[in-house]
C-alpha cells in the first residue's frame, strides 16, 4: 500500500514532464506497430476489397499453403535459414576482431578515420551496392572481365550466370555492409571498460590477446548475448535488397537466392493477395519470436547474466 501511495505521489509530481516527454513515442508506437495488427487476420480471410477487411470470409490456412505446398517450400527455408546463420555469426565474429583491432590504435585520428571508412558501407541503399557490385561483375565493362583478359583469358564471363560464386560472395557483401556498424557498437562498450584492468594485466606481464582474451571480450559478451538473441528474431527474413537488387533477379541463381522474402514477392507479383502477403509476415514474425525465445533460454542456461529476460 505504501509503494502504491509513493508511485501515486510521483506521477501526481515530479514525474510528469517525463510521462509528457514519452507521450509522442508511445502515441506513435500504439498508432504504428499495435493497432495494425488487427489486421493480422487477414492471414486467415480470403480477402474482398468490397466487403473489406472484416467482411471478407475465412479460408483457414489456406493462405500458410501458399509457403508451403510448392517445391521450392524446402530451397527457400534452407536458403533463408543456412544464409542467416552464416550472416550472424560470421559478422558477429568479424566485427568483434575488428572492435578490437580499432580500440589498440593509439591514434585518435586513426582509430576515428577508419571507424568512419568502416561505417560508409552501413548508410549505402542496396541499390547502391548493386551499382557497385555491377562494376565489378558486369560482362562487357565489369573490373572482374577486364583484369582476368589483361591476364590472358579468351571471352568474357557472365558472373550473373555463375551459380558457385554466389553463396560466398553474398556472404561477403552482407559482412562488408554490416560489420563496420556492428564493430563500432562493441567499441563504444570497449571505451566504457575501465583502463585499471588493463594496467593491473600489464604489471602481471599480460600480452596484448590475454588482455583482449580475459578482458575485453568477457566485457562484451552482454551486448553479444543480446545481439544474438535479436538476431534470431529475423532467422526466417531473407534481406531482400541483397537477395533481389544484388543479383539482378537472375533466374539461373534463384537455387542459392531464392528466400522465403523475394519468393513471396515474385509470387505476389502474378497474384496480388493480401491475404497471403499477411500470412507470410505472420508466419515469419511467429517463428522469429520462438527463436528469439529459444535464444533466450539457451543464453540465460549458459550465462544468466546476459539473458534479456
Amino acid at each position: 500500500m505504501k509503494k502504491l501511495k509513493s508511485m501515486t505521489r510521483r506521477f501526481k509530481g515530479e514525474d510528469i514532464p517525463l510521462y509528457i516527454m514519452a507521450l509522442p513515442g508511445v502515441a506513435l508506437l500504439i498508432l504504428f506497430s499495435y493497432l495494425p495488427m488487427g489486421g493480422l487476420v487477414l492471414a486467415f480471410k480470403k480477402y474482398n476489397v468490397q466487403k473489406g477487411i472484416f467482411g471478407s470470409p475465412f479460408n483457414g490456412f489456406d493462405n500458410f499453403k501458399f509457403l508451403f505446398a510448392t517445391s521450392d517450400a524446402f530451397i527457400i527455408t534452407r536458403n533463408t535459414v543456412l544464409y542467416n546463420i552464416v550472416f550472424i555469426f560470421l559478422n558477429m565474429v568479424i566485427a568483434v576482431i575488428l572492435s578490437l583491432m580499432l580500440s589498440s590504435l593509439r591514434s585518435g585520428r586513426l582509430a576515428k578515420a577508419f571507424q568512419t571508412i568502416y561505417m560508409m558501407p552501413y548508410f549505402l541503399s542496396w541499390a547502391v551496392v548493386a551499382i557497385i557490385a555491377a562494376a565489378f561483375l558486369e560482362r562487357s565493362n565489369g573490373y572482374v572481365n577486364h583484369i582476368l583478359q589483361m591476364f590472358g583469358q579468351e571471352g568474357l564471363v557472365d558472373w550473373y550466370q555463375k551459380i558457385s560464386i554466389w553463396p560466398p560472395l553474398l556472404v561477403f557483401i552482407n559482412a562488408w555492409k554490416g560489420v563496420g556498424y556492428q564493430a563500432v557498437m562493441y567499441l563504444a562498450v570497449i571505451s566504457g571498460i575501465s583502463s585499471d584492468y588493463y594496467e593491473a594485466a600489464m604489471l602481471d606481464g599480460a600480452s596484448r590477446l590475454q588482455q583482449a582474451v580475459y578482458i575485453t571480450i568477457p566485457h562484451l559478451r552482454f551486448i553479444i548475448a543480446v545481439s544474438l538473441i535479436m538476431a534470431m528474431g529475423g532467422i526466417f527474413r531473407g534481406d531482400f535488397g541483397l537477395f533481389y537488387t544484388v543479383t539482378k533477379d537472375s533466374g539461373t541463381l534463384y537455387p542459392v537466392t531464392n528466400v522465403i522474402d523475394t519468393y513471396i514477392y515474385r509470387g505476389l507479383k502474378n497474384q496480388v493477395n493480401l491475404g497471403m502477403t499477411t500470412a507470410a509476415g505472420l508466419f515469419q514474425s511467429v517463428v522469429g519470436f520462438v527463436f528469439v525465445l529459444l535464444a533466450n533460454r539457451i543464453v540465460s542456461k549458459v550465462d544468466p547474466d546476459s539473458a534479456m529476460f
